[in-house]
């Protein structure tokens, strides 16, 4: 069972994840003005009776007046869910919300989740065909085979709506891809090959016929269930696993594989021995999909086979198969022609999107969030990568394209660029950008100092970071209260800690009380100064972090921001004239950031063009392009003496580095607004929104900062510390576990 892997604190862990308020993963959010009874009658009675009345007249328009063309329903009776098998409708709507929270942060596309308690397949189908009006498309999911073929079958006959069981064609389509590109690594050619799947379930018959259809011939593939091979010799064989029977005298999985040139494992651990794959011919390609555990183990494969290209379903290995690449694109695709059905078609174009999509340079943005240097089409890059965010236009046009030609979209698309920029503008980029990071802090592991370790928010992200591998916390604290807070709180945690007051303490302590005395004699630092200093664990935070106990610090989760900054400042160097805090903000729509919200007062001109290159090489390093707008109460006037200054930084900033984006004196809202800047023609800015903020000085970056954090615009990350010569940051009093989280994530990144 899947659920034997996990952990009794993971197990904890997402229970009360999934307890927390507000109650569940998705929710229904207004979408249109409400705040006036005039409002609320357009919205409801009487203006409602109009679309009503016209709908009745053209039932299309059904699309131009209701959410229905951007709504799926994700719909399960629970008979088979992830490696849990038949739990019921009721236990499976965790994961049905959890794929339409998937469906809404990769493609936009709203869902509701319909759980229904009905196992006899006709009266699920009349079910599904009575609410089937609500609905843009329904997503099958979680459906045991052979129901699931039949109910699959009759629906998408007797409905208009686009319709796919994910778990048969999202692996196919996925698969499909990383097939046609290992093929031409191999040097091989689709036609000529032997392949041989091992497992004949739902996802296994799809992937078969998905194969026939990009051109594998019958007679060259060979399907093997428990029993063995699909053969005529077999008399328990039902319609579906028929149509697979081999004219060959292998009886196993031993016999058949000698030979093959393709594996493909839907079906259950470590089954595809060594032995089985020395028998396979050159260049073996092995698609070892059982989750979580491969058919063989890709270290051992690639031991065993030096040639081998393989693919499985887990992320720490090359070439994941993750069906997240698909099915939200190809509804997008789907729902934005209004077409009837995801037919034939439309999965091939998918296919072939993906596999193209490989080909070609891989985007600053997916280095960044893999940690590398380059990414080249090869042995373990043969699919795209989920964070490629170029998934949504290639897969989602390609689809879109297929269903006009073959006649089954309802809406053509006339301006294909304006649809390329539509499908961008509905992608947040706010979780995105958080799994890019944690994702490089993994493939790049550091060690962080948690100051406060005493609080239970700090050991709790602690927990996280180690547990999701993103760093390897030390704990800084009074050991016996932070095994206190440890015991207390039930957390299974075992890091080291580090107490300044203990014994095994006293080396460092002679060692910092001397730098810090040497440091600042000529300053004034007596010995007792230096004594005093380290009885700061913020202090003593950045002494470790600056004579390498760690690779980054963060601090000041029960310290006022200034004092910790103070402490910070007196020890770590700066990498040049300025210090300044940045602070992020993950909107659903993209990523903003503010400056200076915490360190400086005022700023000069030339401190400002200081604080805007660190900025744009900040925000440039984190796979965002940087758009600076220098603010202040005016676009474009100079009628006071902080436009003027603004104004002054701007034209350094032209003068010395025309490669950044920036433009000042402007208000806020209009470097917000693509239609308030087209008034400004001669702005840097064009008519596309800054995403960067200088402010004229502290207390309106704070003011505004504050507001947008109690507003709950976005996750919050910062204030990040910029001109740091370390990776060090100050966790803002009182910060949330996942804020915490955020910002060790980042600060790993500058390690």
């Amino acid at each position: 069972m899947m659920r034997d892997k996990i952990s009794e604190q993971l197990r904890k862990e997402a229970l009360d994840y999934h307890k927390r308020e507000p109650k569940g993963k998705i929710e229904v959010i207004a979408s249109k003005p409400h705040a006036t009874q005039r409002d609320l009658s357009l919205a409801y009675s009487p203006g409602v009776a109009e679309p009503c009345l016209a709908i009745q007249r053209d039932p299309q328009t059904i699309y131009d007046y209701t959410g229905k063309g951007n709504l799926v329903a994700v719909i399960s009776n629970g008979t088979a869910v992830l490696g849990l098998g038949d739990i019921g409708a009721d236990a499976s709507k965790p994961v049905m919300e959890g794929k339409g929270l998937l469906f809404k942060i990769f493609a936009g596309i709203n869902v509701f989740d319909i759980e229904i308690d009905e196992k006899d397949p006709d009266k699920f189908i009349e079910i599904v065909k009575g609410i089937a009006p609500t609905f843009g498309g329904i997503n099958l999911e979680d459906i045991k085979a052979p129901e699931a073929f039949y109910i699959e079958e009759r629906l998408k006959t007797e409905l208009s709506i686009p319709l796919m069981h994910d778990d048969q064609h999202g692996t196919a389509i996925i698969s499909a891809a990383a097939l046609l590109n290992a093929l031409e690594l191999a040097n091989k050619k689709i036609e000529d090959v032997k392949l041989v799947v091992n497992g004949a379930g739902a996802a296994a018959i799809s992937c078969a016929k998905l194969y026939l259809a990009l051109g594998l011939k019958k007679e060259n593939l060979f399907m093997c269930d428990s029993k063995g091979v699909i053969t005529n010799r077999r008399t328990d064989l039902n319609e579906r696993k028929k149509f697979f029977i081999s004219e060959t005298t292998a009886d196993t999985l031993d016999e058949v594989i000698e030979g093959a040139d393709v594996f493909a494992g839907l079906s259950m651990a470590d089954v595809l021995l060594p032995g089985m794959l020395k028998k396979m011919k050159e260049n073996p390609i092995v698609f070892a999909l059982a989750n979580p555990n491969p058919e063989i183990k890709y270290d051992l494969a690639v031991a065993t086979r030096p040639d081998v290209i393989m693919a499985t379903g887990r992320s720490d290995y090359p070439n994941q198969v993750n069906n997240v690449l698909g099915f939200p694109y190809i509804f997008r695709g789907a729902l934005d022609v209004n077409a009837k059905e995801i037919n034939e078609e439309m999965k091939l174009a998918a296919v072939h999107a993906l596999a193209e999509l490989t080909k070609e340079p891989v985007s600053e943005e997916v280095l960044l969030a893999y940690n590398l240097k380059e990414l080249n089409f090869g042995k373990d890059y043969i699919i795209p990568k989920p964070f490629d965010e170029r998934l949504i236009t290639k897969v989602s046009m390609a689809v879109a394209k297929a269903a006009i030609e073959s006649g089954v979209a309802r809406t053509e698309i006339k301006d294909w660029e304006k649809y390329r920029v539509e499908l961008l503008n509905r992608m947040g980029k706010d979780d995105k950008i958080i799994r890019a990071f944690q994702n490089r802090a993994k493939l790049n592991r550091k060690k962080i100092i948690l100051t406060d370790a005493e609080e239970f928010n700090v050991l709790k992200a602690a927990s996280i970071l180690k547990q999701e591998g993103i760093a390897d916390p030390i704990l800084l604290g009074h050991r016996d209260r932070i095994k206190n807070t440890i015991e207390k709180n039930n957390l299974q945690l075992d890091l080291p800690i580090i107490d300044p007051f203990d014994e095994e303490q006293e080396e460092n302590r002679k060692k910092f009380i001397s730098y810090l005395w040497a440091k600042g004699a000529r300053t004034g630092v007596t010995e007792y100064q230096a004594e005093k200093i380290i009885t700061s664990r913020a202090s003593y935070g950045a002494l470790l972090l600056e004579h390498g106990e760690a690779d980054g610090l963060l601090m000041g989760y029960s310290k006022d921001f200034k004092g910790a900054l103070s402490s910070m400042k007196s020890i770590v160097s700066k990498k040049g004239n300025i210090v300044a805090g940045v602070t992020m903000f993950l909107t659903h729509k993209k990523p903003i950031f503010l400056c200076d919200t915490s360190v400086h007062e005022s700023l000069s001109a030339r401190e400002i063009v200081e604080v805007s290159k660190m900025l744009h090489s900040l925000v440039k390093s984190m796979a965002i392009k940087p758009r600076l707008a220098l603010l202040s109460n005016e676009n474009f006037t100079q009628s006071n003496e902080v436009s003027k200054k603004m104004v002054e930084a701007v034209n350094i900033l032209h003068e010395e580095n025309p490669e950044i984006i920036v433009d000042g004196e402007i208000q806020a809202d209009t470097a917000l607004d693509s239609a308030l800047l087209s008034k400004y023609p001669f702005s840097k800015l064009d008519q596309t929104p800054a995403n960067v903020f200088i402010f004229p000085d502290q207390l309106s970056a704070h003011i505004t900062s504050k507001m947008l954090r109690g507003l709950g615009v976005g996750q919050v990350i910062g204030p990040i510390l910029i001109g740091v010569d370390k990776p060090v940051n100050i966790m803002s009093r009182g910060s949330s576990v996942e804020e915490i989280v955020n910002l060790a994530t980042v600060t790993l990144l500058d390690a």
